[in-house]
């Protein structure tokens, strides 16, 4: 029981930069509270004390704002990050050092009794306001992106966004693809919305398709003024319109409201 809580509060430690001791875990941490409440709860519950582990459970909402169902099978090292508005359906199961956000649902779409809500592998994590629907899997190691509303199997180690959600492909750049995106970044004044691939976003990822065909454009005509140059000599190639960066405050303000 001790090596478990103490487990526990390691685990936050590993996950939050703001926990300073174990004192301050143990008194102040909503998360830990539900989860030792939690394992009471789901304690009653395999006893057929089915009324008092709803009970406890309800007592556990009341004073920490997050609502397990005592039927919910959790696993080691879960780590709820803040915590207010968290729901766990009675059949969720959640698997080993996984971490949700403040406001994450795990919850079911059907009236049906049996298996109604979700299965979470190991390393899941799932971002603030995230909604996972339905009996299904989400792979270990996948990542579900803040106020995302997820209603289908999500693949290991996939990351998922958007409503509903959509699972985030990560390509490959060519040799060289990046750095001449970059040079076309440079050139506009932006960072095709701040988002690298590592936290990707499909409005950005649309704005880095249209910068590389862009390259690909400037390429063209450049060779085509090249060509134009050996038939004439006398052909100038005029230089092209500076970009203004404040053309683009538009583009970052709608930025601002994806990111």
């Amino acid at each position: 029981m001790f090596s478990r809580l103490k487990e526990d509060v390691q685990s936050v430690f590993h996950r939050d930069p703001a926990a300073r001791n174990t004192f301050e875990v143990l008194t102040n941490y909503p998360g830990l509270h539900a989860l030792l409440l939690h394992r009471f709860a789901h304690w009653l519950w395999n006893l057929g004390l089915k009324w008092l582990a709803r009970t406890v459970s309800t007592i556990s909402r009341w004073l920490t704002g997050i609502e397990i169902h005592p039927g919910a099978t959790i696993g080691r090292r879960f780590f709820i990050d803040h915590g207010m508005g968290v729901v766990i359906g009675e059949t969720t199961v959640i698997g080993d050092d996984v971490t949700l956000y403040q406001g994450v649902t795990l919850g079911g779409t059907s009236w049906n009794k049996g298996k109604r809500h979700p299965t979470l592998g190991n390393g899941v994590v799932v971002g603030a306001g995230a909604k996972i629907l339905g009996p299904f899997e989400v792979g270990e190691g996948a990542k579900v992106g803040s106020n995302s509303v997820v209603t289908k199997a999500v693949p290991e180690g996939a990351t998922v966004v958007g409503i509903p959600g959509r699972v985030i492909v990560k390509h490959k750049d060519k040799e060289g693809d990046d750095a001449r995106r970059r040079e076309m970044e440079e050139r506009m004044g932006f960072d095709a919305y701040g988002v690298t691939d590592e936290m990707p976003d499909p409005v950005a990822r649309s704005v880095r398709a249209l910068l590389d065909h862009m390259h690909a454009v400037d390429d063209r005509i450049e060779n085509m003024c090249k060509a134009l140059q050996k038939v004439n000599k006398d052909y100038r190639n005029g230089a092209l319109p500076p970009l203004d960066d404040e053309d683009f405050d538009c583009v970052r303000e709608e930025a601002d409201k994806h990111g």
